[in-house]
């Protein structure tokens, strides 16, 4: 139906019109209609196909990524007619994997659940970084710390509404099973014994929640893609040379701008916020875009290993580690 009487009264109830109304836009007979939910003024729906482009990306299927430039945007292929808001961003949620499984493992392992491994989605996009499930292999894991932090931050500096899953803070697992439901046990449970071995990532979330909060250029909420009062595209995108990306081919490294100028957006200083992005397995360099006069760069956040060298920013061009990601904000005032 394409006015359903049930969700229009919702939208216009006079209490529930105030609230916020998240729906899934898709229903146990297979109806898919992101996008085309009605009432759309009060309706915001989670984004199914953000989730999908971003596990593609970062377990490295090029073939996401002329995508992935409509999801950093906020969808306007999806919502041509309504504010990005519209759309909730998510890479996890109550049903599949968590983040940690999402990196953890290639199939789903829901045995316990008692329906011999036949309940649950089977298409999950994960990909377990060399080893299915638990392991000691050092490589390993740090490898899948920086994916869980890749995808994070590629949820926080999109535009649209950021949705996380709790416990994907901190690593939590469910064991690779992706149908959990049913479970009251540990493969349901939040553990929080994993927020200390996992510190790093927790700290990680909470900077790229900061830097969301703290910029409203991150948040806001209409589809404009033209030059604002900084002289510079409010959101532009850059391949291995700044301001040189063709994003209908296949790729697996890139960057993507955010011009925050104070007089537009009330802020106590003009600000510029880039983050390069590497899903490849082998390093690349990317040449940043240049700044006005008397602003500069710093490294706010890197999901790398190892530290980036910011005497390196002098010379216009950072280096991505294989499958890392780092976020700059460029500014006169640049101490966090």
């Amino acid at each position: 139906m394409q006015n359903p009487p049930l969700l229009e009264s919702l939208a216009h109830d006079p209490i529930l019109a105030k609230a916020k109304l998240i729906a899934e836009s898709w229903d146990a007979a297979g109806l898919y209609q992101l996008g085309n939910f009605p009432a759309p003024d009060k309706w915001a729906e989670w984004n199914g196909r953000f989730r999908d482009c971003i596990r593609h990306f970062i377990r490295g299927d090029a073939f996401a990524d002329p995508e992935l430039i409509h999801r950093l945007q906020g969808s306007p292929d999806i919502y041509p007619d309504r504010r990005n808001h519209a759309a909730v961003n998510f890479i996890t949620c109550h049903d599949g994997f968590t983040l940690n499984d999402l990196v953890s493992y290639n199939c789903k392992h829901n045995l316990q659940n008692g329906a011999s491994n036949l309940d649950g989605i089977d298409n999950n996009i994960s990909w377990n970084c060399g080893e299915e499930g638990e392991t000691d292999n050092p490589e390993i894991k740090a490898l899948r710390k920086r994916q869980v932090k890749n995808a994070f931050a590629l949820l926080m500096l999109s535009r649209g509404t950021p949705m996380m899953l709790a416990g994907d803070e901190f690593c939590n697992s469910q064991n690779g099973n992706n149908n959990p439901y049913c479970q009251d046990s540990p493969i349901s449970w939040v553990n929080w014994k994993n927020m200390e071995e996992h510190r790093d990532v927790f700290e990680f979330f909470k900077k790229m929640i900061w830097l969301r909060k703290n910029h409203p250029v991150l948040r806001k909420r209409d589809f404009f893609t033209g030059h604002n009062s900084s002289g510079y595209p409010e959101l532009s995108f850059h391949g291995e040379q700044a301001w040189f990306l063709n994003m209908w081919s296949p790729f697996l490294t890139f960057g993507f701008l955010y011009a925050e100028p104070a007089a537009d957006f009330k802020t106590a200083e003009d600000s510029f916020i880039y983050c390069g992005v590497n899903a490849h397995w082998e390093t690349h360099k990317l040449q940043l875009p240049i700044l006005p006069p008397g602003m500069s760069w710093k490294v706010y956040a890197s999901s790398a290993d190892e530290p980036i060298n910011v005497d390196e920013l002098s010379t216009s061009y950072i280096t991505l580690s294989p499958r890392s990601l780092t976020v700059l904000v460029g500014s006169r005032e640049v101490d966090f």
